[in-house]
């Protein structure tokens, strides 16, 4: 090709895959990729690029020009019109008349665009890139949209979209909105919602939003906030921008609040007593409607009808959803799939089970929409295969299985790439570990830890993978090491306060926190955390319940614990830590009980709604059965707590945890004596150690009030003292009533 012609290479095949990950399906029965639905996409070499560049900096072979303001701009005719419909039409339409005259048809005029927005267009129209910053983005997209100019209007959007921050994010939701860039405004409106509490503290362009549109997002079902004492504060704020003319909407913006689910102190100190609510007549009836829910009036009732949950306790969505897989229950491991909705405080159970079968004592990991299951047992079959749900499809596809069959296996996430760290192979403990990297599908060997590990945990933190705990064939460790992908090396830690074998570790707040497991001689309720900075250990609260071989994950900005082993039988009680109070509470239990289960965190699902707790008007109406029914069970069995102490004590129970030393295994619950597969009760909730208590707590609604009358008045009026006691569960309820 002659020098300046333009170069085009061959047309590249590009698939249009956009995470980047390997696609499960590609590899369904048949090792080699399987032709799949494919984009054409043509390139542009750099190098003629820059040619043409040079040319026009030279003003060499220029047949056109652009005026802005007192500078002037020579281009190439043919340049500017392929990517421009606005040029397109400036120099082959009405101004490209031959009797105009050829000089002044080729100068193209163009007002109140700046000298150094022009240059960066021309600049994309030669090289396809320019220099986007935030001083000329706003600027440089209005120009490119004015000129027609759809990729350079497509990146200055990518980057809007990608420095998004909770300062700016209502700022670029306006102009965005302004300029009727409807998917700009969309990202930005949902960076507002997704991070509320941030924007809500360090935004101020969202006060001079008028009421309509502030509105619109404090009343959005998608609002993230985990107190809905924020929205109020903020509601207040936007006020106080403007009190003489807003002050007139408290009852509207108390309408996009969800009062019933503020915390008493907050509601009845901010809110109640409030100026602004206290002279506003329309928001006394929502006082009151409130201050009823909050302090139950039908709640306690057990004649009252059907309860439906209100407008104003309805929950939000959440922005994300914690996936517990698999597990060890009843002797056997389990496929079952379960999604913990935080904003309902509601497990929901998935009928999405791996085809393949199931597998407990396995690791897993997300990547985007994808969570990788490594390793595992069965029963029967240590695994070396790996499979992938893909949670947007609905979808498993199996992967490329492992060097070493590994069971007991820690599994961690880092920069994209999939870490399976020690485990058993049904005869050693292993200390290889092995990284898998999605885009080629293929496991390699890394350096082995320092030590021996089977029924260990891993985390990422401060981008690097911490092993700690778990089991070396004789004793359990309370060793712990990270990997530091730069050196490729292992590297001690100091040891733990406590030994723990079928732990469970996550990184939370710049720290390492590690949490249950077994000693030995015990299951734990002990937890501590590391701290890089001082490399030390410091004890955290105790869980309510002890437990080995658990899920433990992070959401809502809480550690929570799910199901395990408690030493007696494998549970489903999951609760949460708070670090700011230091204080583990109780959240609704699985559906499902088991232990050596996965829980992995998923945020932003497309089809999160299938994830979440469908009934949602019927959240009151269930929790208010299910209290009934605890209530009762405390009422008519109250000598339980002492028999169950004893079942619980009973020494001959210890020696059934050395019929398995090598690992937390919880095949043993199937030897223990039927009555003992009951655990203990934590504080504040009821036993349920009878065939009649366990009768109550499935009883219909219409069975319980009928048992309720026939209490008589003094029985009834202690049945609702109880059942008042009994109201605050779940960690959502415990928040309020703190």
């Amino acid at each position: 090709m002659n020098e300046g012609q333009l170069e085009l290479a061959p047309i590249e095949m590009v698939d249009v895959d956009m995470d980047g990950s390997y696609q499960g399906d590609e590899l369904e029965n048949n090792p080699t990729q399987k032709p799949s639905t494919k984009s054409l996409s043509p390139i542009v070499s750099d190098h003629a690029l820059n040619v043409l560049n040079e040319l026009r900096e030279a003003n060499l072979l220029c047949d056109a020009q652009i005026s802005v303001g007192e500078q002037s701009f020579n281009v190439h005719r043919a340049i500017m019109c392929s990517c421009s419909s606005y040029f397109r039409a400036q120099f082959t339409g009405f101004n490209s008349r031959t009797g105009a005259g050829n000089e002044e048809s080729r100068v193209v005029h163009i007002p109140g665009i700046s000298a150094s927005i022009m240059n960066c267009v021309i600049q994309y129209a030669y090289l396809r890139k320019t220099n986007i910053s935030d001083d000329n983005v706003h600027e440089l997209l209005i120009c490119a949209d004015y000129v027609g100019m759809v990729g350079l209007v497509k990146q200055c959007k990518d980057y809007l979209s990608h420095t998004l921050s909770p300062e700016n994010c209502v700022s670029i939701m306006g102009f965005a909105r302004f300029r009727f860039l409807e998917d700009l405004y969309q990202k930005a409106r949902n960076y507002t919602l997704r991070y509320f509490t941030d924007v809500a503290a360090r935004n101020t362009d969202i006060l001079d939003l008028n009421i309509k549109d502030f509105y619109s997002i404090i009343s959005d079902d998608e609002l993230n906030t985990r107190e809905e004492d924020y929205v109020w504060k903020l509601c207040v704020k936007w006020i106080d921008r403007d009190p003489e003319n807003r002050k007139q909407h408290v009852a509207h913006l108390m309408t996009g609040v969800r009062l019933g689910l503020m915390t008493p102190k907050c509601f009845m100190e901010e809110v109640k007593e409030h100026p602004y609510v206290i002279q506003c007549e329309a928001a006394k009836p929502l006082i009151v409607d409130t201050f009823k829910f909050m302090y139950d009036l039908d709640f306690l009732n057990p004649q009252a009808e059907e309860l439906t949950t209100p407008p104003l306790a309805m929950p939000r969505l959440p922005h994300e959803v914690i996936f517990a897989i698999g597990g060890w229950s009843g002797g056997t491991s389990k496929g079952c799939i379960e999604t913990y909705d935080t904003r309902a405080d509601r497990w929901v159970n998935i009928n999405a089970e791996d085809p393949a079968g199931p597998r407990a004592y396995h690791g897993t990991a997300v990547l985007g929409f994808k969570i990788y299951s490594i390793g595992g047992y069965d029963g029967v079959e240590y695994f070396n295969t790996c499979r992938v749900f893909d949670a947007v499809k609905k979808k498993w596809n199996e992967i490329a299985p492992m060097h070493c069959r590994r069971c007991y296996v820690s599994v961690a996430e880092l920069n994209g790439m999939i870490y399976a760290i020690g485990g058993y192979d049904g005869h050693n403990r292993l200390n290889t570990v092995e990284r898998y990297n999605p885009k080629t599908n293929q496991w390699s060997i890394i350096p082995p830890m320092n030590m021996q590990r089977s029924d260990a945990s891993a985390c990422t933190l401060h981008g690097r993978i911490y092993a700690t705990g778990g089991f070396n064939g004789q004793e359990c460790l309370d060793s712990a090491e990270y990997y530091d992908p730069l050196t490729n090396v292992w590297t001690r830690i100091p040891n733990m306060n406590h030994r723990r074998s079928g732990v469970s570790c996550v990184a939370f707040r710049d720290q390492l926190y590690v949490i249950g497991g077994f000693n030995g001689t015990s299951r734990l309720s002990t937890g501590e955390r590391f701290d890089p900075e001082t490399q030390s250990w410091h004890f955290i609260r105790q869980m309510n319940h002890s437990r080995s071989n658990f899920g433990l994950e992070i959401i809502d900005d809480m550690i929570f614990a799910i199901g395990g082993f408690n030493g007696v039988s494998t549970i489903s009680h999951t609760e949460c830590y708070v670090a700011e109070t230091d204080e583990w509470m109780e959240a609704t239990d699985m559906n499902i009980v088991r232990s050596a289960l996965s829980a992995n965190n998923v945020a932003g699902l497309p089809n999160k709604r299938d994830y979440i707790h469908k009934e949602r008007d019927r959240l009151m109406e269930e929790r208010r059965q299910r209290l009934m029914a605890t209530a009762m069970a405390r009422e008519d069995v109250g000598s339980t707590n002492r028999s169950q102490s004893m079942v619980d004590n009973d020494p001959a129970l210890d020696d059934l945890d050395d019929e398995s030393p090598n690992e937390d295994v919880d095949g043993e619950e199937l030897q223990l004596p039927q009555q003992a597969a009951l655990p203990l009760p934590a504080p504040g909730i009821a036993p349920v150690a009878s065939a009649a208590a366990i009768d109550a707590a499935v009883l219909p609604a219409a069975n319980l009030n009928r048992q309720a009358e026939d209490r008589g008045p003094d029985n009834n009026r202690r049945f609702r003292v109880q059942l008042r006691n009994q109201r605050y569960g779940s960690h959502h309820e415990i928040r309020r009533r703190s």
